[in-house]
């Protein structure tokens, strides 16, 4: 909670100042009730209608003050609340940047989403009440027992006992209640995370026709959160009436205590008015306070969620260095090495990579292939330090890859991911992600050596094509050679392509590879494939089998030695052959 106070320090003035308004406002009402006890003693008892005049202008005025300390209270309590939770949103977006991938995963994209939201939500709606509630319903609730204690010290014990037993009832709410809203916002998050695995597998789910067994888990899921938000609607329920009971049974005990007080001659018929409405202050600042405790309640449930996002660092460092290839001059320095290293993902059961070696030196094609699950893509989120090797040593132009800022490194390496992203925008707008700078003629030219430029001219609008979201409205195919064509338009050192071709026929990818080659020449590649023929002219070959490696080097020198490799190679082409007859 302390790491979400800094977020209110620029808004000193309107915390400060909205209180102190409500404060105002709190006292002139206070003050009604006595102008009205001095009305029936003295206007009314003598007759006096000017007086009777002149008080009820005062009611007046008292009435306009007041309302117009309450607008400004709620203006400045609006924009500290609004400016408050833009601040911490945009410091939450910008922390969950900074974290590695260990951390997202361990936190997963369901929670980050909903805390980014819908607890910000809550807790920016618990500064504005606070702001506007906070300070005048307590000020409200001791002023009319200070106000009663000054003239009847016997019925202002009533007052006492009744805010002690509403103070309880408070109490013990907000014990209840408070682990209940962090359960319920737990239970978002898992409906959150259903929404968006059913949404991204939409056509998967039609496939399979599992339609009617994944709205049946969502309604139950829903289920689930609608019941338990229920048991917290019944405790949050007894707080009025109960509440409504205490202080009615108080302006009971007031009216029969104060009748005979007044039968005594110790207090005054206005006097007594003025007391019951005393009460039914106290009654509309417990109402308040009951409501703004439960808006509180959830505001809390929400900012604990909130800063422990903000709490959680990334395991991740920053280095110090930035790659500069001036100083990479020395012919017998690799541009990529790996040195004994092993990989495990965090809470897994073994490691994901043991012990990989080798040595890629600039301008060379590095090929990776083996079954599913063997560490292909491991291997390569390893380069682009999305996660650091538990054991062992990587080597990026001469340096450990740890020295480098992350920045500097994500801007010498282009990465294709397995699975294609787009976002929504144009096609040019999401080639400009590598290069904010990219000209026509440069795009034209990733375009052609991506293999895209034939189908993006086709289209009516060109490179200023809109695609929805995800790039939905192109083929599988096509927004692989888009993915591939904003990697080059960085002009990268290092390009890494996780099987991002295997939408592609053979001759497109044949192609695609051979303009790399030629190209880009210099350019280190790396090439995850699930096809022994797209990886045969790479100057070395990493075989990998359930993260070890298991044979490595050319093609020709795998076929001779490595079984695993052989498997591989004799299997697709006799695929190749049984198509080909068919």
């Amino acid at each position: 909670m302390q790491k979400l106070l800094k977020f209110l320090k620029p808004y000193k003035l309107e915390l400060i100042l909205g209180p102190t308004l409500k404060l105002l406002e709190a006292i002139f009402e206070l003050l009604v009730p006595k102008v009205m006890a001095n009305i029936i003693d003295y206007g009314i008892a003598r007759q006096d209608t000017g007086y009777i005049a002149r008080m009820c202008g005062l009611i007046i005025i008292l009435v306009i003050c007041g309302m117009c300390f309450a607008l400004t209270c709620q203006y400045l309590a609006a924009r500290c609340a609004f400016r408050y939770g833009a601040d911490l949103r945009s410091a939450l977006y910008q922390h969950i940047n900074k974290l590695s991938c260990t951390e997202l995963d361990r936190l997963g994209t369901s929670t980050l989403i909903n805390r980014i939201t819908n607890d910000v939500t809550a807790s920016q709606t618990g500064v504005n009440m606070f702001i506007r509630l906070a300070s005048r319903a307590p000020f409200l609730i001791i002023g009319a027992i200070v106000m009663v204690f000054l003239k009847d010290p016997q019925i202002a014990l009533i007052f006492v006992i009744v805010a002690l037993l509403v103070g309880l009832l408070l109490y013990f709410v907000m014990q209840k209640t408070i682990p209940l809203y962090s359960e319920n916002q737990k239970k978002l998050d898992q409906i959150a995370r259903h929404t968006g695995e059913n949404l991204d597998g939409v056509r998967v789910i039609r496939a399979f026709s599992r339609q009617k067994q994944e709205v049946r888990k969502f309604s139950d899921e829903c289920a689930d959160l609608e019941q338990s938000m229920l048991a917290v609607g019944k405790i949050s329920a007894i707080l009025n009436p109960v509440t409504f009971a205490i202080i009615n049974l108080g302006i009971v005990a007031v009216l029969w205590f104060g009748g005979i007080h007044v039968n005594a001659g110790a207090l005054s018929q206005g006097d007594l008015t003025a007391f019951t409405n005393y009460m039914t202050q106290i009654l509309l600042a417990m109402i308040a306070l009951a409501n703004l405790i439960v808006v509180l309640t959830k505001a809390q449930a929400s900012s604990l969620r909130v800063a422990e996002v903000l709490e959680t660092e990334s395991t991740m460092q920053d280095g110090s260095e930035e790659i500069n290839l001036n100083n990479f001059n020395n012919p017998e320095e690799f541009a990529i090495a790996f040195q004994q290293v092993s990989f495990q993902y965090e809470n897994a059961g073994a490691c994901a990579l043991t012990e990989i070696n080798f040595e890629l030196r600039r301008g060379q094609t590095l090929g990776i292939i083996g079954g599913t699950g063997a560490g292909k893509s491991t291997l390569a989120g390893l380069i682009c330090r999305n996660y650091d090797a538990t054991v062992g040593e990587i080597r990026i132009f001469g340096k450990n890859i740890r020295d480098y800022q992350l920045n500097s490194l994500h801007h010498a390496i282009g990465y294709v991911p397995q699975k294609a992203v787009l976002f929504t925008g144009s096609i040019a707008e999401n080639l400009k992600w590598a290069d904010a700078d990219l000209t026509e003629s440069s795009m034209q030219k990733v375009l052609e050596i991506a293999q895209a430029s034939e189908f993006v001219n086709a289209l009516p609008q060109g490179a200023a094509t809109h695609l929805v979201q995800g790039g939905r409205n192109l083929s599988g195919g096509q927004k692989q050679r888009l993915t591939i064509a904003r990697a080059l338009a960085g002009n990268p050192e290092i390009l890494i392509l996780d099987d991002s071709m295997s939408a592609l026929d053979y001759a497109t990818d044949a192609r695609l590879r051979t303009a790399l080659r030629e190209e880009y020449p210099d350019m280190t590649k790396i090439m995850i494939s699930q096809r022994a023929t797209s990886l045969m002219h790479a100057d070395l070959i990493l075989v990998l089998e359930d993260g070890h490696c298991v044979g490595m080097g050319t093609h020709e020198a795998l076929l001779a030695s490595c079984e695993v490799y052989q498997e591989i190679y004799r299997s697709q082409m006799q695929e190749n052959k049984k198509g080909a007859e068919i």
